[in-house]
C-alpha cells in the first residue's frame, strides 16, 4: 500500500521497484544484486509481514522477513554506499503511556510483529550507519488494505449498527502524508528514529465516524471495548506517536489527520 503511493509520488525520479517475485529479501545475495545493478541514491525499505495476529502463530516467517530481511537490506545498502529509509512500526511500543510515545523512549513490544520489527530496526542501525528509520501508526491509503477501506466496504452495506473498538487510540495516517515525509528527509536527511504518523489523535470509533461522515455512509456505528474482540496479538492501548525530532530537526508537521482523510477521501 506505502510501496504503490511511492511509486505514485516519486513518478519524476527513476525507480526500481521490487516486490516478490523479482526481489526476495530473505535472500541476500539476490538483495545485494538487485541494489548493486540499480545503483539507487537512496532504498526505502517498505517491505514486511505486517499481519500482526499471523505473526504470532508463526514467528520464524515474521522474524525471517521483519528482522533478517531487514539485515539483508540494511547491509546491501551499506555495502554500496547506499542512504537507507526504513519504515517501522509503533508496536514497537508497549502501549502502556499515557502519552504519545517520541523517538527517545525506549522501544518494549508486546507481540511478536512488534519485536521481530524492532530487532529489523536494530539490524539496520547496526549494518547500515547511512539511514533513517521511520515509524508509521494506522496507516490507510491507495489500494488498501486498512481499516479505512474495510469501514468503506461495511458502511455501504445493508444490516445492523457496526461495532467499532472505542479503547484504543492512536494517529490515523494516509500513505500520501508518510510519501511526502520521505521525499522531505530525501531533501533533508535525518540520522535515527523519525516518527511519521499524522498530528492528532483519534479512537477506531472516532476515525470510523469521520470516514463515514465524509464518505456520506449511513449505517450505524456503536462503540465498543478490545476486550469484546480478543486476537491473538494484544493490541496497544495507545499508539500515538509525538513527532518530536521533526521538530527538532525544523521539519514541517505532518498533517492532521482529519485533514489528510478529507484529501483522501476527495481523490
Amino acid at each position: 500500500m506505502l510501496g504503490r503511493t511511492l511509486q505514485r509520488h516519486f513518478r519524476q525520479h527513476e525507480l526500481f521497484v521490487a516486490d516478490l517475485p523479482e526481489v526476495d529479501i530473505t535472500d541476500g545475495r539476490a538483495v545485494d544484486q538487485a541494489v548493486a545493478a540499480f545503483a539507487p541514491e537512496v532504498v526505502v525499505h517498505c517491505a514486511a509481514m505486517t499481519q500482526v495476529d499471523a505473526c504470532e502463530t508463526d514467528s520464524d516467517k515474521a522474524y525471517r522477513i521483519n528482522a533478517l530481511g531487514s539485515a539483508y537490506v540494511a547491509r546491501a545498502a551499506a555495502r554500496h554506499g547506499v542512504r537507507l529509509i526504513a519504515i517501522s512500526t509503533d508496536y514497537v511500543f508497549d502501549g502502556l503511556l499515557s502519552r504519545p510515545y517520541h523517538e527517545f523512549d525506549a522501544p518494549a513490544p508486546r507481540t511478536v510483529y512488534g519485536a521481530s520489527k524492532f530487532a529489523g530496526e536494530e539490524a539496520v542501525r547496526r549494518h547500515c550507519p547511512d539511514h533513517t528509520i521511520v515509524r508509521i501508526a494506522w496507516l490507510y491509503g491507495e489500494g488498501g488494505p486498512s481499516f479505512l477501506h474495510t469501514m468503506l466496504k461495511l458502511g455501504a452495506q445493508e444490516g445492523g449498527p457496526l461495532k467499532i473498538v472505542n479503547d484504543q487510540l492512536g494517529n490515523p495516517t494516509s500513505a500520501d502524508a508518510v510519501a511526502g515525509l520521505i521525499g522531505r528527509l530525501i531533501e533533508n536527511p535525518v540520522p535515527g528514529v523519525v516518527h511519521g504518523s499524522c498530528e492528532g489523535d483519534a479512537t477506531w470509533f472516532e476515525f470510523a465516524q469521520a470516514i463515514f461522515k465524509r464518505a456520506g455512509l449511513t449505517r450505524g456505528l456503536v462503540p465498543c471495548t478490545t476486550a469484546e474482540f480478543p486476537r491473538p496479538a494484544p493490541r496497544p492501548a495507545n499508539s500515538r506517536l509525538e513527532k518530536r525530532v521533526l521538530r527538532l530537526a525544523g521539519l514541517p508537521p505532518m498533517p492532521h489527520w482529519r485533514e489528510a482523510l478529507d484529501k483522501f477521501i476527495r481523490s
